[in-house]
């Protein structure tokens, strides 16, 4: 494979989706201190809006779009193609979390994530590809989880579509490293976003344990989503294939590497607050 240059971000145009709020936000920030032209995603208008308020000196446009329409996604992006023909870098960092075990989970519910965290990211990244091919150098971004890395209980509808993003996005690494374009999944850990506070709960959830669980998980997400945006623009500039983020993402990946199949077990017997950390129990999730 050959060896691709340092991203360049001055004269670029992003992608960004999920940019009203949390890791998306402080990424819109960081592109545009570094020269970036922008195309702001999301589907929460108010908040959109006044992210790209606070942008000055690059070219910023919002785009209004909830990402689980998928059939919709074709018409998004001629809208942004025709208004933006150079794209050089697609971020695909929107994400839904939902809480619940596999029994408790209806069929709708579970096919709602997998739209937003997995079938979105690949149907943007291919109807993106020919412009980002026809720019060598240009660049994707994945936006995984720690529960791409590990699966704990309740977690099944969002850790399988994490780790679907995960696979995806190194199989693709791999096919365009030698057509130029470079491509970075991030794994997440406890960042300090709202995904807490807008995770949905499986309808057959009881409404007093989801409310439990929120209020208790949500005091897990300490680590700055400014500093995680800093984090993964550097992994792009540098062309990193991978970016874990926090030590809720390292600890628990080094152990599922040495631990495949009894991870879980043993960081509850390290560390009972590690493992609530990393999900077990909890009906709400971590990253993004």
């Amino acid at each position: 494979m050959s060896q691709l240059s340092p991203y360049r971000f001055a004269g670029g145009t992003a992608v960004v989706t999920g940019a009203a709020s949390g890791i998306g936000e402080h990424l819109a920030y960081g592109l545009a201190r570094r020269g970036s032209g922008l195309v702001l995603i999301d589907r929460d208008a108010e908040r959109l809006a006044a992210v790209a308020g606070k942008i000055r000196g690059v070219q910023v446009e919002t785009v209004v779009a909830d990402l689980a329409d998928i059939a919709g996604l074709d018409g998004l992006a001629a809208r942004v193609l025709a208004a933006n023909p150079r794209i050089t870098l697609l971020v695909n960092n929107a994400g839904v979390a939902l809480g619940g075990t596999f029994d408790q989970v209806g069929a709708d519910e579970f096919d709602w994530v997998m739209d937003v965290n997995f079938r979105a990211p690949v149907a943007l990244t291919r109807l993106f590809l020919p412009t980002l091919l026809a720019t060598p150098g240009s660049h994707v971004v994945n936006v995984s989880s720690l529960f791409g890395l590990i699966a704990p209980p309740g977690q099944t509808a969002y850790s399988a579509s994490k780790f679907a993003l995960r696979g995806f996005s190194e199989s693709l690494r791999h096919e365009l490293a030698d057509r130029a374009v470079g491509v970075t999944c991030v794994h997440p850990g406890g960042i300090r976003t709202r995904i807490a506070e807008s995770a949905r709960v499986a309808a057959g959830v009881d409404a007093a344990e989801a409310a439990r669980g929120k209020e208790s998980f949500a005091k897990l997400l300490t680590y700055p989503p400014d500093k995680a945006a800093e984090r993964i623009l550097a992994g792009v500039a540098k062309r990193k294939g991978r970016v874990l983020i926090a030590w809720t993402a390292v600890v628990p990946d080094l152990l599922a590497r040495l631990f495949p199949t009894s991870h879980l077990a043993v960081m509850n017997r390290l560390s009972p607050a590690a493992a609530r950390t990393s999900g077990q129990r909890n009906t709400t999730s971590t990253g993004t």
